[in-house]
């Protein structure tokens, strides 16, 4: 599906009209997440139920009927009947063979137009969402007069988070069909970047069948960070690739350590996340324990029709409605990271934008 590549004059990423969801209006993008939620520890990534054999309605068509054996042909007749017997034969498996090839041609086709794939993100996005002005940072603060903006929860007395023996650590849990990651990631990704380094992000979308269908976002699957300040673990564990046989119906992609999955699911209860009915809301973001974000920081139906490019474009623009709410959220988790690190890097912790965010959730 071909997104509308006309851009505004703010740098192209005004969102269009939210649609209204399935279910009923009123319902906030973090409640919407939440009522996603599903366990993890129980799923075994890339199994996939067997498919029952169909029943053949009885013993089939071709059981004979009762009834005398006719005398004995000529055998004029007997080699006649072979012969047409075997040309039946191969003309079924003309006819299979000849599906099969149809079925082979089509079927890449019919799946494109399911989802969209993972490519390596343009060099100009990156630059775009990586380099985003600090100014624009600093203007927008955590405040976005047209689209609310979630703050994360603050946990307190809690052991810093150790993931593959560094601290500090931040853990993402995500999926690639999840339109609430798709929103997540554009302001993980520009917050993550003034910590430290990307290489070899890459775009996609998510389900084209979901809520806020077809959001054009990041993917964390293969993609790494480095960073001399935060450890940064992230874990996409499907895929935006529909699957019947699978639960969700989408291709697994990666599997929760032990330790990632105690972290998840504990920080998922309701002892923690108010209004929690169990199980992992994506997109699941731990920093350090200290600051949690469970299900999505603002909707992401206000990315609806924006191309990847779009959306970044306008992100040097502090009036357009969408930079302020990927910028807002971007603040936020910069300034639980900066919590994390005793503040460092310095420029970043105490420029005004994180402040807003770090007075904001009394975090000094």
């Amino acid at each position: 599906m071909a997104p509308n590549q006309s851009k505004s004059a703010s740098g192209g990423n005004t969102p269009k009209p939210a649609n209204n969801p399935a279910g009923g209006s009123g319902q906030s993008a973090k409640d919407k997440s939440r009522a996603q939620s599903r366990p993890i520890s129980g799923k075994a990534a890339g199994a996939k139920a067997g498919k029952a054999a169909g029943s053949g309605g009885g013993k089939g068509g071709n059981t004979p009927r009762p009834g005398s054996r006719p005398a004995a042909q000529p055998k004029k007749s007997r080699f006649s009947g072979a012969v047409l017997a075997w040309g039946a034969v191969g003309l079924v498996i003309v006819v299979i063979a000849a599906l099969v090839i149809v079925k082979l041609a089509s079927g890449s086709s019919a799946n494109a137009k399911d989802y969209t794939p993972v490519t390596t993100a343009p060099a100009s996005v990156v630059h775009d969402v990586t380099t985003i002005p600090a100014s624009v940072y600093n203007t927008v603060g955590i405040t976005s007069p047209t689209i609310h903006v979630n703050p994360p929860i603050v946990l307190t007395n809690q052991p810093p988070l150790t993931l593959n023996g560094k601290t500090p650590s931040m853990l993402y849990v995500g999926a690639e069909y999840c339109p609430f990651c798709a929103a997540e990631r554009w302001a993980m990704t520009a917050a993550l970047s003034r910590f430290g380094t990307w290489s070899n992000l890459k775009i996609t979308a998510s389900s084209h069948t979901d809520f806020a269908a077809n959001t054009h976002t990041f993917s964390y699957h293969g993609v790494a960070y480095t960073s001399q300040y935060i450890n940064f673990v992230h874990k996409e564990v499907d895929s935006n690739v529909p699957d019947s046989a699978a639960n969700p119906p989408y291709t697994p992609l990666e599997t929760l350590t032990k330790e990632e999955n105690q972290i998840a699911t504990k920080y998922s209860s309701s002892q923690y996340v108010p209004g929690s009915q169990g199980g992992i809301s994506f997109p699941f973001v731990s920093i350090n324990n200290q600051v949690l974000i469970s299900g999505a920081s603002y909707d992401p139906t206000v990315l609806a029709g924006q191309s990847w490019s779009q959306i970044a474009s306008g992100l040097n623009d502090p009036t357009n409605p969408v930079t302020q709410a990927i910028v807002s959220a971007a603040n936020y988790i910069s300034a639980g990271i900066c919590a994390s690190t005793k503040n460092a890097p310095a420029p970043v912790c105490t420029s005004p934008g994180v402040q807003a965010a770090t007075k904001a959730l009394k975090l000094s």
